[in-house]
């Protein structure tokens, strides 16, 4: 059931980035009258956020900034 869960939680992680970035592209287009350019635009900016949240809840890659694990590759150790 917890692998339910987890999948679960980064579908609708993937789905919120791509509705945000569809979202603010269509309100754009409706302000600035450029569509359908900004729909497009941000709907394939939230698919990469969308996909960058993805990996970072499944741990795939590490967050910003974080250091890396003393003694690993680059250490000066000999």
């Amino acid at each position: 059931m917890a692998g339910f869960g987890n999948a679960l939680r980064l579908s609708s992680e993937f789905i919120a980035g791509v509705a945000v970035g569809a979202g603010l592209g269509w309100f754009i287009d409706r302000m600035a009258g450029t569509s359908p350019w900004g729909l497009i635009i941000f709907l394939l900016l939230g698919f990469g956020a969308g996909v960058l949240n993805v990996l970072r809840s499944a741990g795939q890659i590490a967050e910003f900034g974080a250091k890396p694990p003393a003694g690993g590759k680059g250490s000066d150790r000999k």
